[in-house]
């Protein structure tokens, strides 16, 4: 029907008193800024100017629509000025990150987007690496924080994080001296990260699936789930280092000392959108999850 630009033009011919004057203002000639009011008017079915009298004078439906589409144009100023470059972005965006991330730095980020960003509402889903890059190219999230190896080649990428794995028992569970060889540790009862998952996988190439009776392997989906069996004495937990230092400070866990066939791989981390999010956002938002990703390095 109409756009920015027809109010515009219709606000310059009002301000400056006539079709000539406006048409100078707007670098436009006189008959382009005719045949625009008259396409507008022909698409509206009103009349806009009351041509039989000298100026730019408004009929009683051009008034009003100057009026309405002045609401517009200050919308239009007010979005460029949100997501220019002294604005702050006031809009709604989707994160989805791997559970590790839950457990180690994601509040240090959300509280630093909350006092750069303040006006940013957040939509947070919790999920596994494949199907965060599913989703990413899905464009059902704005923001993946998932497993390096598992980013869609068409995202933009950022490495943000590389978080060691751990061996951990409860307090009291019965261990054999020194560390465990993988070998040793196969005796125990094992609770690990979710099957389908890269921890998982590297577990099952390294232990003896040969021997009889095989491993006993807990697969378990929820980092929170493996470390509250842990602690219950379940069996040898596999847990981001971050996630169980406050249960080591307190007692409640213990670090299983392993050999070097037994250690775990860490797992690396990178921030990954696609290329059409707005740049500025999503600096910001990469930004705070540096210093939050910092602030627990330190």
């Amino acid at each position: 029907m109409f756009d920015i630009r027809d109010a515009e033009i219709v606000r310059e011919i009002v301000r400056w008193g006539g079709f000539r004057a406006a048409a100078s203002k707007l670098n436009l000639t006189q008959s382009a800024i005719s045949a625009r009011v008259s396409g507008l008017e022909a698409r509206l079915g009103l009349t806009i100017f009351d041509r039989r009298r000298r100026g730019a004078q408004l009929t009683p439906q051009g008034r009003a629509f100057l009026e309405q589409s002045e609401r517009l144009v200050a919308m239009r100023n007010q979005i460029a000025a949100a997501l220019g470059p002294q604005g702050g972005f006031a809009g709604t965006i989707r994160i989805g990150v791997a559970e590790t991330i839950v457990h180690t730095w994601l509040a240090g980020m959300l509280t630093r987007l909350a006092e750069s960003l303040p006006e940013m509402r957040l939509e947070l889903s919790v999920d596994t690496s494949p199907d965060l890059a599913r989703k990413l190219l899905d464009a059902d999230i704005d923001i993946a924080v998932m497993m390096t190896s598992l980013v869609p080649p068409l995202a933009v990428r950022r490495p943000i994080y590389r978080c060691p794995l751990a061996w951990y028992a409860a307090r009291d569970y019965a261990l054999e001296e020194g560390p465990l060889d993988i070998e040793a540790l196969s005796r125990y009862p094992i609770i690990t990260f979710s099957r389908g998952t890269l921890p998982h996988a590297e577990l099952e190439h390294k232990l003896p699936m040969t021997r009889l009776p095989p491993p006993l392997l807990h697969a378990c989906a929820s980092l929170s789930t493996t470390l509250h069996l842990t602690r219950a004495g379940l069996g040898i937990g596999l847990l981001p280092e971050p996630m169980a230092a406050r249960d080591l400070s307190e007692g409640l866990l213990r670090p299983v000392p392993v050999a070097v066939d037994a250690a775990m791989s860490d797992l690396t981390f990178d921030f990954a959108h696609l290329p059409e999010q707005p740049g500025k956002v999503m600096d910001e938002i990469g930004t705070a999850a540096q210093l939050a990703v910092a602030d627990i390095i330190n």
